[in-house]
């Protein structure tokens, strides 16, 4: 689809970075063990498989060999291209796999099971995410649906319609890293919730009211 742009690098990915060559023991250097990362224990990365290098708030991360790398703002693609010509001059046939280890959405509201998920790679769109997330409840509003961005340290809130065909030509339908989506529930979730409360509200006065006249019945 025309409307898919690439990944791009940002400050707080956490990227997998694997090197191997025709001397695996050296190349090895740069398979980096996650829980290792600064700031990161294994309880937090226990659901992230693999190797990483954090990317900082400049944008850089830190090679062996290599030293400190500008990763901001260019795609996985581009990245693996750059350090595939770097390591031609350390190993012999090198190459070299990149991914981005903590890709994660938040799906929450009105769905089946709300929840921040990890995901394998890096494309999805808005559909596969609410799937994921078992779908829509029956009194969730499909056309009040809120994507939630972080884009230059501004948060927006980009408002999608799932009843609408042009939904498959946005430039918001395939999600990016940290993206969040709610679901808004329409009035009907309300007023059950209200009903609820009031009904409990009507019990508890009831048995106040019981417990009252009980206590002075047997004074």
């Amino acid at each position: 689809m025309t409307n898919f742009s690439p990944l791009t690098i940002q400050p707080g990915d956490i990227l997998e970075i694997n090197v191997s060559s025709r001397n695996p023991e050296s190349s090895a250097i740069f398979n980096k063990n996650l829980t290792q990362i600064s700031g990161l224990s294994a309880s937090t990365t226990s659901d992230i498989p693999g190797t990483g290098y954090e990317v900082d708030e400049e944008g850089f991360i830190y090679l062996p060999l290599i030293g400190k790398y500008e990763v901001k703002g260019i795609s996985i693609s581009a990245l693996r291209k750059q350090l595939s010509e770097k390591m031609i001059s350390l190993y012999k046939d090198p190459v070299v796999n990149i991914r981005i280890l903590n890709f994660r959405i938040s799906v929450y509201g009105d769905v089946l099971k709300p929840n921040i998920y990890t995901i394998q790679g890096s494309r999805i769109t808005i559909t596969q995410a609410l799937t994921l997330a078992g779908d829509l409840n029956i009194t969730a509003m499909r056309n009040r649906i809120f994507l939630i961005r972080d884009e230059a340290g501004k948060r927006k809130y980009i408002p999608i319609d799932l009843t609408t065909k042009n939904l498959f030509q946005s430039p918001y339908f395939y999600l990016k890293n940290n993206d969040e989506i709610y679901v808004q529930p329409d009035k009907t979730k309300y007023a059950t919730v209200d009903r609820g409360y009031r009904t409990a509200t009507l019990v508890l006065s009831g048995l106040s009211i019981i417990a009252i006249v009980l206590s002075n019945l047997y004074r």
